[in-house]
């Protein structure tokens, strides 16, 4: 076949760089594939830090090969809290036997709205007690349902959005954080302050976390056991607490609002949670990294 110039058209030019991009994509895939399979194998075989440390090193693909660059929405969520097991295989039972119309997205705006509804409930213990905590369980509970349900509905279905899922999840998390203690603090129950720094420290620890799961690879959901369940089982006790007991004295000291006290416990455990996570990636990280 001529060129209209008069040369021969190139059939490589022609047709070479859609032939290269074809090959790039396809070990772009294969990469990626590749990559599933090795989370699979952590998953499939538990994490010890030993194995975590060469296995985080290899979930990245370098952007100078001009591969893909592996994020949040591969990564391996870590949950050693103490109902983790028994959570999970109520969960996967639940997912199993909820109506098809009821989707993950319907599952995630409860769990926010329901946060919602637990701040606006300890507003209203502020004139009746009685009533007010006892919605608060019963919105703690039905978080609990939206917002650990979610995502196994949607691996049981196979139904994954994995960057979607991660970044709404953890975006309704922080709202919900806010609006439970923006109540608390609304209802005299805590100090504003204290509310503040709770939400605080929530966000910090948080966004270490986030910052690892991309750095490494790994979102850890849980520290000494506590995760987001035995939170909410703790603020549930604390509501009912509150019926009987809202201003304690503890050995004897000065009067201190109960949720005040909680409030603090919660700042220190969470400042320290951050400090030794932080440190432990960051020297992961430096060790992974750094020459010898």
């Amino acid at each position: 076949m001529r060129h209209p110039l008069g040369g021969k058209t190139d059939t490589v030019g022609k047709y070479g760089a859609a032939n290269i991009g074809l090959r790039h994509v396809g070990n772009c895939r294969a990469n990626w594939l590749q990559q599933r399979e090795l989370l699979g194998e952590i998953i499939s075989h538990g994490l010890t830090r030993a194995r975590m440390s060469r296995f985080s090193a290899r979930l990245h693909i370098s952007k100078s090969e001009g591969d893909f660059t592996m994020s949040t929405a591969a990564h391996v969520r870590l949950h050693q809290s103490v109902l983790a097991a028994s959570e999970k295989r109520l969960l996967i039972w639940i997912a199993g036997r909820l109506p098809r119309w009821i989707n993950s997205d319907h599952l995630s705006a409860l769990g926010l709205a329901s946060m919602a509804g637990a701040g606006l409930s300890f507003w209203l213990a502020r004139t009746d007690p009685v009533a007010g905590a006892g919605l608060v369980v019963v919105f703690l509970l039905l978080n609990w349902f939206g917002d650990s349900l979610d995502g196994t509905v949607a691996r049981v279905r196979n139904q994954q959005r994995p960057r979607y899922g991660y970044y709404v999840d953890h975006v309704l998390d922080l709202a919900g954080t806010a609006l439970l203690f923006g109540g608390l603090a609304a209802s005299g129950y805590m100090s504003p302050m204290i509310a503040v720094l709770v939400v605080a420290a929530f966000f910090l620890v948080s966004a270490e976390a986030y910052l690892a799961t991309h750095a490494r690879g790994v979102f850890k959901m849980a520290f000494v056991g506590i995760g987001p369940t035995e939170l909410r089982i703790l603020l549930a006790a604390g509501a009912l607490a509150l019926i009987g007991t809202p201003v304690i004295t503890p050995m004897g000291f000065a009067e201190i609002r109960l949720f005040d006290l909680g409030g603090i416990i919660a700042v220190i455990g969470m400042v320290i949670t951050f400090v030794v996570t932080a440190s432990n990636n960051i020297r992961a990280l430096y060790l992974e990294e750094t020459k010898r």
